[in-house]
């Protein structure tokens, strides 16, 4: 079979896609870091400001697809820029707002506009290259989007420590300014002519509402009561809207998520395990990040809590290159497995810290629990579109980008209540702040031990998952895996 031509996306789009995604995921990962800060100056709970963080998944959740379909319908290019307009915006908010409400609304403006950006800003990549540069020019893309995850924690520490933390949301808004000329100039507007100009209006909202009242009532469960009828009747909401949801998209003609394509067990596994590791990853670091900079765990700086979730945040990046050999020797579904299992023990070993730990005790399951995440994550994404057919491989995208977020979303809040109550607990039974403080982190950890667990489970579903595309391809969709599953079908094999 022919080579595919091998076409290099310009400088302009490499430019104002990888940059655009640095700057999204870079402000996304800092802002767990900023909270006490952020609490300190607005004069709000971190329990309240905890919706800065569940509510920017929360609503990225419901938009990232539909943000996509929007950009090829009416073009890429143009949601693209709206999406870099929305960003500024949500940054100006966020920084001049003097109160708790001003901060979570901002986020969650930041929630659809980081979606539509990085939702756009990978297919204007993909649509303006192809053959190997296409691979080069996603790999670069996510190597950015990785970057500014692992980096984003520390810039804003230092940050919060010289400009305070409104500096990052300026300096943020400032790099997005100047992407939306360069792409204006330099980024040829494209769509998709084949594409049902039908918006699925009526499943962004629904996702919406299954999502919004899990999220309170694992929030306010502890304050409410667990069978109080305010907890319950969130639970009702959500369980109609879902009902409702999937009675939408059984009749809509452009369907948020295609639910037949859930019939595809390697599709469900791999979605799955996106979730878990997801979900895993933000409730880590929003959870490390209270303790680390409270008085009562080791009090440090922010600038000092960022520099001490790096190591797991490299991990993650240093295992990339061994991933896509290694899920070729083992298969897809066992390098799922075995990532599971390296996390499951990193977090079980976290789950007997106590008051006396220091930082160096946290460094060796840091990095196992965060080599076995990223290890989980690379073949979770290459399997999520490599088990589907080339005309389902962006619906199938659209499931585990979508998967991303619901579980960023739901494992926060459930984390953030377990802190809570355990450490509240442990208080009235008369321990001190710091053993308290110590005991939720540990039931934290003990909970994603759980959930790690059961991750393991899922080589059930993709032990026939194998690596079926170009080592270019599998190393691209290793390198995005942290952002986002990248919707490029593999290159068909030579003859």
């Amino acid at each position: 079979m022919a080579a595919r031509e091998d076409r290099k996306a310009g400088g302009g789009v490499l430019f104002a896609a990888c940059v655009s995604a640095l700057v999204v995921n870079a402000n996304t990962s800092a802002v767990t870091i900023l909270l006490p800060s952020i609490s300190q100056d607005v004069d709000a709970p971190i329990a309240q400001l905890q919706w800065a963080v569940t509510g920017y998944s929360l609503v990225g959740a419901a938009v990232i697809v539909t943000s996509g379909a929007l950009g090829d319908v009416l073009g890429r290019r143009k949601v693209f820029i709206a999406g870099l307009g929305l960003f500024i915006a949500s940054c100006a908010l966020i920084a001049l707002s003097t109160g708790a409400a001003g901060v979570v609304g901002g986020r969650m403006i930041q929630g659809a506009s980081g979606a539509t950006i990085l939702a756009c800003g990978m297919s204007l990549l993909s649509v303006a290259s192809s053959g190997p540069s296409q691979m080069k020019a996603v790999t670069l893309w996510g190597a950015a989007s990785a970057a500014g995850g692992a980096l984003g924690p520390l810039v804003g520490g230092v940050l919060v420590d010289t400009t305070g933390w409104q500096g990052l949301f300026w300096i943020d808004a400032a790099i997005a300014a100047f992407c939306v000329p360069v792409t204006l100039r330099t980024v040829q507007e494209s769509r998709d002519p084949n594409r049902s100009r039908s918006i699925d209006w009526a499943g962004t909202v629904l996702v919406a509402l299954v999502l919004a009242p899990v999220v309170l009532a694992l929030s306010k469960g502890n304050d409410w009561g667990w069978a109080s009828v305010a907890t319950l009747g969130c639970f009702a909401v959500a369980i109609v809207s879902l009902y409702l949801f999937v009675r939408v998209e059984r009749r809509v003609s452009a369907p948020l998520v295609d639910l037949d394509l859930l019939r595809n067990r390697i599709l469900v596994g791999a979605t799955l395990a996106i979730l878990l590791v997801a979900g895993s990853i933000n409730a880590l670091m929003y959870v490390l990040s209270l303790y680390f900079q409270d008085p009562n765990g080791f009090g440090m700086s922010a600038f000092e809590a960022g520099l001490a979730t790096l190591p797991a945040a490299a991990a993650m990046i240093a295992i990339t290159p061994a991933i896509t050999p290694l899920a070729g020797k083992i298969g897809g579904g066992r390098a799922v497995g075995l990532g599971f299992a390296l996390a499951t023990l990193g977090f079980a070993v976290l789950a007997f810290v106590t008051a006396s730990w220091t930082y160096a005790a946290f460094v060796a399951p840091l990095l196992v629990l965060s080599v076995g995440l990223g290890l989980a994550n690379g073949p979770a994404s290459s399997g999520s579109t490599a088990a589907v057919s080339a005309d389902q491989v962006g619906s199938a995208a659209g499931i585990s980008n979508m998967a991303r977020y619901v579980g960023a979303a739901v494992a926060v809040a459930a984390i953030a209540m377990i802190n809570n109550a355990v450490t509240n607990n442990h208080k009235a039974a008369g321990e001190s702040a710091s053993d308290s403080l110590a005991a939720g982190l540990g039931s934290c950890a003990l909970t994603m031990a759980i959930w790690s667990a059961a991750g393991v489970l899922l080589i059930r579903l993709l032990r026939r998952h194998h690596a079926t595309g170009t080592p270019a391809v599998e190393r691209a969709a290793a390198a995005a895996a942290s952002a986002h599953t990248i919707p490029i079908e593999p290159a068909p094999a030579h003859a």
